[in-house]
């Protein structure tokens, strides 16, 4: 779906998800993003991702350009400064998710999946690093082995990983990476039962079409970077280049999230 394009221009982005308010965590990893863009002369796109439209409100999305503009960083496109890659909301672009959705049904790289989390716990094998349990192979069904009455429909959808198969990447930050299909990760989900895109479906689609070339994120999305490698391989499309900063921890050493929104000490994670 689609072909390479070429990237004359270093084209970063912030994505924040208005979910709850943003931590010293965020702060810090969009103001590399922004740093970077800078150093390299590059365009620096702010998305507002969205998708997730349960937990997602307006009040925190409006919080979120309040928060970034306060710390004195600027973007050259975005909800509030026009550019070619409108619209700048997930919550806008589903009709991108749908057609990447079919191309990879067409490819027979994604199946519906009705198994719960309950049912998944009791055979998959627990990822540390998440602590999620990976979903085990035997709940996958044969290519084509099963139909369904409509498209998406109210199913979950996962995507066929190559079971067995290594993905590596360079990170600018933390250099070479190598996660093993089966062990580190296994099918994940690229469209939920409730009528939206997951986010690593979204997050590879819309990276795809607004040209960025390097995603700046935390370390904990290591994983979720490794996942995107996939989809982004079984779509045709180049990969972007990823800078994954180091972890801010709160005063009892675990890292800061939207609902615990203490002072970190001034260290990283290890």
């Amino acid at each position: 779906m689609g072909e390479d394009k070429e990237h004359n221009q270093y084209c970063g982005r912030l994505a924040p998800t208005p979910s709850g308010y943003l931590h010293e965590g965020h702060i810090r990893t969009f103001r590399k993003a922004w740093q970077r863009a800078r150093e390299h002369n590059g365009k620096l796109i702010f998305r507002m991702d969205d998708i997730d439209t349960a937990r997602c409100t307006q009040n925190y999305a409006t919080a979120s350009v309040e928060d970034i503009k306060k710390m004195g960083l600027d973007w050259d496109e975005g909800p509030d400064v026009k550019g070619p890659n409108a619209p700048y909301e997930q919550s806008k672009r589903s009709h991108l998710y749908i057609d990447a959705l079919k191309y990879l049904l067409k490819k027979g790289m994604i199946y519906p999946c009705s198994k719960t989390r309950k049912e998944i716990s009791l055979v998959g094998v627990m990822d540390s690093p998440k602590r999620e349990f990976l979903f085990p192979k035997e709940f996958r069904p044969k290519e084509n082995d099963y139909q369904v009455s409509e498209f998406p429909g109210s199913v979950n959808w996962r995507f066929r990983t190559p079971w067995g198969t290594t993905v590596e990447f360079l990170d600018a930050k933390k250099a070479e990476q190598s996660f093993h299909v089966g062990t580190d990760l296994s099918d994940f989900l690229v469209w939920r039962k409730d009528g939206f895109a997951a986010y690593e479906l979204a997050t590879v689609v819309d990276d795809y079409f607004m040209n960025i070339t390097e995603v700046v994120r935390g370390e904990d999305l290591l994983l979720s970077s490794a996942r995107q490698c996939l989809l982004f391989d079984a779509m045709g499309w180049e990969r972007p280049s990823f800078y994954h900063c180091e972890l801010l921890l709160d005063f009892n050493g675990e890292k800061l999230s939207k609902s615990n929104r203490c002072l970190p000490r001034l260290f990283s994670a290890k």
